[in-house]
């Protein structure tokens, strides 16, 4: 049996690793997702995640437990992925500015044929940011490549006035949502 993370995120693998989990492998998912843009953002991630799972158990053995996650960030129920150009960058951060706004994380374990879904939330208030702050920001590249066009675990957090919830969701994986899903599959963290 193998544990299987279905992302190619450097801090999905990270915090695997954070979490104890040493001896896993990265199969990234790389089919395109379609989805029904009518999902609510928390059946999103969901969809999202099991798809991604579901994608690469197809090509493990049927003992593998193979993770798959997705995150997304909300402002006002609208989801905001990752920006496509720095223009889409930048009104991304604006209408981020002062807002409280929601980050979701949906997490699907596949082994064979069973499976385990859900999703953690998080409320993300930022504080306000000036024009030069976000061009500033921009310029750095690390926006580029995150939902909402920002992270927490990097220069993003220079942002972040408050937070309520799971800071990892926020880099993208609950940790203790996660920790508690394995148990269930039986893998021992401590």
């Amino acid at each position: 049996m193998a544990i299987i993370l279905a992302s190619q995120s450097p801090r999905r693998k990270q915090l695997l690793l954070q979490m104890g989990l040493e001896d896993f492998q990265v199969i990234p998912a790389v089919e395109e997702e379609k989805w029904d843009p009518q999902l609510s953002p928390k059946e999103l991630v969901q969809f999202l995640a099991l798809h991604k799972a579901a994608e690469v158990a197809k090509k493990c053995d049927p003992e593998d437990i193979v993770i798959g996650a997705d995150t997304v960030v909300a402002l006002d129920g609208k989801v905001l992925g990752k920006p496509h150009n720095a223009a889409h960058a930048f009104k991304m951060l604006s209408s981020l500015s002062t807002r409280r706004h929601m980050v979701y994380t949906g997490i699907a374990i596949r082994q064979g044929e069973r499976k385990m879904v859900g999703v953690e939330s998080t409320e993300v208030r930022f504080c306000s940011l000036t024009e030069q702050e976000i061009l500033d920001y921009i310029a750095t590249g690390e926006p580029m490549d995150k939902a909402g066009a920002y992270g927490i675990q990097g220069r993003g957090a220079l942002f972040v006035d408050s937070i309520r919830g799971d800071f990892y969701n926020v880099v993208g994986l609950p940790i203790c949502r996660l920790g508690r899903m394995l148990a269930g599959f039986g893998v021992k963290l401590l």
